[in-house]
C-alpha cells in the first residue's frame, strides 16, 4: 500500500512540474564547445497527455516492483530522461553535471582522440590497448593495458591497417565512440578527449598537384590555406586537392569560410529550425583564387562541416568531388543547461547544401566514385586521384 501511495504522489508531482518546463537556452554547438551561454531562461507551457503520464507511472512501477535489483528513483528517472533525449536521434543526449562540466572545457573545432594507443601484437594478431594511464578516464571504466580490441563503433578492425584504424580512433573532442573488447561483452562508450595536432599538411606531388590535409576545420582553416596557395605560388600549379577524409568537421564558420575562398557568389549553405528559424550564409564577391582547379577528395567519416564545404564546391560545380559518399552528419545542436548543473545537448537545426538537400543521413556523393583499395598504398592511392582530378575538364 506504501508503494502504491509513493507512486500516487509521484504521479501528482509530474503533472504539477509538467505544465511549467524551465529551459536555459545556450549558443549552437557541434560536438564540444567553450562557447559562453545565455544566462536568459524562458518559461513554457506545455500540455502532456494524462493518458502518457499514467502510463508512464504504471510502467515505473512495475520495474520499481519487479526488476531483479532494488534501484533508487534517482537512478530510474535518469535512465528515463536519458531515453527520452537519446531517443529523438543519434546526436541528442543527457549530460550529467559531471559530463556537461567536461565538455565545456573543450574548444570546438578541436581534433582528439581516446586517451590510450592501439598496438597491433602480431603474435596474437589482435589491437591491444598500450600506454593507459592508472587514473585515467578510460582506466576508471575498467580498461586495462594489453586487453584486445576487436571493434570500434560496430566495425571490426582485426585486419585494418594502422592509418584504418586511427581514422575511427579520431573525431571530434567531447565526441563518442563505441569499443568492444569481447563479442561477449557489451560496448563501452568513451570520450574523445585527448586533444591531437591538427595543422594543415601540404604535400607538392611531381604532377604539381598540391594536396592540403584538413584534418579539422577549425578557427584559422581558412587563412592557414590561402597561406599554403600563396606560398606554393597558384599559378604554377595545375591543381589543388583539398584532402578531406576522415575529417569529422569542426567549426561551421571555418567550413563557410574556407568556401568563400573559392567562391564569388551564391548561398554556401543554410540551416532550417523549427525553433531557431532559418539562416543563409553567402559567399562574397572575390576573383583571387577562382581560377585554379580544385578537386576534394573524402571517405564514409568525413562529415558535418566537412559536408557543408563539399556540398558548397559541389553544387556551385567549382570543385570535383572523389572518393566515396560522406558519413552524412548535418546538425547544429544546442546546449539547454538544467538548474541541478546537467544539460541537454539536443539538434534544433538541419544543415541544407546550396541545392537544397538536406545533408543528414544523406551524406554527399562524389562525381567520381573511387575509394581506397585495401592493397594500395595511401601515396600511391593520392597520385592516382591527383591524376584523375587533372583529367576532368
Amino acid at each position: 500500500m506504501a508503494q502504491h501511495m509513493k507512486l500516487g504522489a509521484i504521479f501528482a508531482g509530474i503533472l504539477m512540474c509538467c505544465s511549467a518546463i524551465s529551459t536555459s537556452f545556450a549558443a549552437p554547438i557541434e560536438a564540444a564547445s567553450g562557447l559562453d551561454f545565455d544566462e536568459d531562461t524562458e518559461q513554457h507551457y506545455v500540455e502532456i497527455p494524462v493518458d502518457s503520464i499514467q502510463q508512464f507511472v504504471q510502467i515505473y512501477g512495475i520495474v520499481k516492483d519487479n526488476y531483479v535489483d532494488v534501484k533508487p528513483d534517482e537512478v530510474l528517472f535518469q535512465q528515463a530522461i536519458k531515453g527520452l533525449v537519446g531517443g529523438l536521434d543519434r546526436y541528442s543526449r543527457y549530460l550529467s553535471a559531471e559530463d556537461y562540466k567536461q565538455l565545456m572545457q573543450y574548444t570546438e573545432g578541436d581534433l582528439a582522440s581516446v586517451d590510450f594507443a592501439l598496438v597491433f601484437e602480431q603474435h596474437t594478431k589482435q589491437w591491444q590497448i598500450r600506454d593507459l594511464k592508472e587514473g585515467s578516464d578510460s582506466y576508471k571504466l575498467g580498461l586495462r593495458n594489453g586487453q584486445k580490441v576487436i571493434k570500434i563503433d560496430d566495425q571490426i578492425i582485426q585486419n585494418l591497417n594502422h592509418e584504418q584504424v586511427y581514422a575511427l580512433l579520431y573525431g571530434s573532442i567531447g565526441s563518442t565512440l563505441q569499443i568492444q573488447t569481447s563479442l561477449m561483452n557489451t560496448p563501452q562508450t568513451l570520450v574523445r578527449n585527448k586533444k591531437m595536432e591538427a595543422d594543415i599538411q601540404p604535400v607538392l606531388l611531381h604532377n604539381q598537384v598540391l594536396v592540403l590535409k584538413v584534418k579539422v576545420f577549425q578557427q584559422d582553416t581558412a587563412n592557414e590555406i590561402k597561406r599554403l596557395l600563396e606560398e606554393y605560388d597558384i599559378s604554377k600549379l595545375k591543381a589543388v586537392l583539398i584532402d578531406l577524409r576522415n575529417n569529422p568537421g569542426g567549426l561551421l564558420s571555418a567550413a563557410v569560410e574556407t568556401a568563400d575562398l573559392f567562391l564569388n557568389q551564391g548561398v554556401i549553405v543554410s540551416t532550417k529550425s523549427r525553433s531557431e528559424g532559418n539562416q543563409q550564409f553567402q559567399a562574397l564577391p572575390s576573383s583571387e583564387f577562382q581560377k585554379v582547379k580544385l578537386g576534394i577528395l573524402i571517405n564514409h567519416r568525413s562529415a558535418s562541416a566537412a559536408e557543408v564545404f563539399t556540398a558548397a564546391m559541389k553544387d556551385h560545380k567549382r570543385a570535383w568531388v572523389i572518393g566515396e559518399k560522406s558519413y552524412g552528419k548535418g546538425v547544429v545542436q544546442k546546449l539547454f543547461p538544467l538548474p541541478d548543473g546537467a544539460a541537454l545537448q539536443m539538434t534544433v537545426s538541419h544543415y541544407y547544401t546550396p541545392n537544397g538537400s538536406m545533408i543528414d543521413g544523406k551524406g554527399i556523393q562524389p562525381n567520381i566514385l573511387y575509394p581506397l583499395p585495401n592493397e594500395m598504398r595511401d601515396e600511391n592511392y593520392l597520385d592516382n586521384v591527383a591524376e584523375v582530378l587533372l583529367k576532368q575538364k
